[in-house]
C-alpha cells in the first residue's frame, strides 16, 4: 500500500533503493574524509577549517597527475603529500605565529583556493574520463567503487588504530586531552599539534582525490562545506556506536563507526533528493541533521539525570512519609 501511495505521488520506491548503492559509495568516501577530521576534532580538540581547502587540493592534484599519465595510486599518494604540507602550514601558523586555531585554518583554506586554481591551470574545474584514463575508482562501476572504498577505509582504520597506540600517537592524543599535563610530562605539544594537523589533512586530501575520480572531475569548490559533512559523519557514527555497543566500543570501533556515519549521512541526503525537495536546501538539512545528532547525547544525559533526580525525590518523600 505504501509503495502504491508513493508511486501515485511521483515517488517511486524502486528509484530510492536503486540510488542507495551510489549513495553508499559516496558515503564511504566522505567517511574516509571524516577519519581525517576525527583526528583534529576528537583527538586534538582543534577546530580546523583547513579541510575545505585540502579536500579540493587532493582532487586537483590527483586529476592533473592522472591527465599527465600517472598511476592513480601514485597520484593519490602525491595528493596526500599536498594535504600533509597544508596541515603543517596551518599548524605552524598556530604554534609558531600564535594565530588562533580557527583563523589559522581559515588563512590556509583561503590560500588553497588560489593554489588549487593554479594547480588546475587557472580553471575552475577539470574533467577526467574513465574511458581515457585508468582510475582507481569510478561511478561507472558502483560495486567496484564500494569494494575499493571499503578496502581503503579498512586499511586506514587499521593503520590509525596501530599508530595512535604507539608512543607518538599516544602523545598526540594526550596533547588534545590535556595540553598542560602533556607539557609537564615533557611532550612537545606544538610539534604534536602540527603532526596531527598534517595527518588529518593528508587523509582529507586522499578522500578528495578519491572523490574526484569517482565523480570524474575536480572542482575548485568541491570541498566547500566538507567540514560540516565530516562533522556529521563523526557525530552520527559516535551516536550509533554508543547506542549499539556502549562501553564495548573500542578505538577501532569508533573509527569504523565514523565511516558508517558517513554512509548514513549520505543515505539521508539520497532520501532528501528522492523526495524531490529543493537541492538548494541541502545545506539546511545538513545543519539540521548535525544539530539533531549533536543534541542526542546531551538530551540522553539530561533524561538520565532527570530520572535519577525524580527517583531521589521519590525516596526522600517516602522517608518523610514513614517518619511522619
Amino acid at each position: 500500500m505504501g509503495t502504491i501511495i508513493l508511486q501515485a505521488s511521483g515517488l517511486n520506491i524502486g528509484n530510492l533503493f536503486g540510488s542507495f548503492p551510489a549513495g553508499i559509495a559516496q558515503g564511504i568516501i566522505w567517511g574516509i574524509m571524516a577519519l581525517g577530521l576525527y583526528i583534529t576534532f576528537r583527538l586534538l580538540d582543534f577546530a580546523d577549517l583547513t579541510v575545505d581547502g585540502t579536500f579540493s587540493t587532493g582532487g586537483a592534484v590527483t586529476v592533473m597527475l592522472l591527465l599527465a599519465g600517472w598511476n592513480p595510486w601514485l597520484a593519490m599518494l602525491v595528493a596526500v603529500g599536498a594535504g600533509l604540507i597544508s596541515g603543517c602550514i596551518t599548524g605552524l601558523l598556530h604554534t609558531r605565529l600564535g594565530i588562533p586555531a580557527i583563523l589559522s585554518g581559515i588563512l590556509t583554506q583561503l590560500s588553497l583556493y588560489s593554489i588549487n586554481l593554479a594547480i588546475m591551470d587557472m580553471k575552475a574545474n577539470t574533467a577526467v574520463s574513465a574511458s581515457k584514463t585508468t582510475l582507481a575508482i569510478t561511478s561507472r562501476s558502483i560495486p567496484s567503487a564500494i569494494l575499493t572504498g571499503v578496502i581503503i577505509a579498512a586499511v586506514l582504520i587499521a593503520a590509525m588504530y596501530w599508530y595512535f597506540g604507539t608512543e607518538q600517537g599516544s602523545a598526540i592524543r594526550a596533547t588534545g586531552s590535556n595540553p598542560e599535563m602533556s607539557k609537564a610530562q615533557g611532550i612537545d605539544i606544538n610539534r604534536m599539534k602540527v603532526l596531527g594537523l598534517a595527518l588529518s589533512n593528508g587523509l582529507v586530501a586522499l578522500s578528495g582525490g578519491i572523490m574526484a575520480q569517482f565523480q570524474g572531475f575536480a572542482d575548485v569548490g568541491m570541498g566547500r562545506g566538507a567540514i560540516v559533512i565530516g562533522l556529521a559523519a563523526v557525530i552520527i557514527g559516535e551516536v550509533l556506536g554508543d547506542a549499539l555497543l556502549a562501553k564495548k566500543l573500542n578505538f577501532a570501533g569508533r573509527l569504523a563507526f565514523v565511516v558508517i556515519g558517513g554512509i548514513v549521512y549520505y543515505l539521508v541526503i539520497v532520501i532528501v533528493l528522492w523526495m524531490k525537495l529543493n537541492p538548494n536546501l541541502l545545506k539546511l538539512f545538513t545543519s539540521i541533521i548535525v544539530a539533531v545528532f549533536l543534541a542526542v547525547p546531551y538530551l540522553r544525559a539530561e533524561s538520565k539525570a532527570s530520572f535519577k533526580k525524580a527517583g531521589r525525590n521519590a525516596v526522600r518523600r517516602q522517608k518523610e512519609a514513614d517518619h511522619d
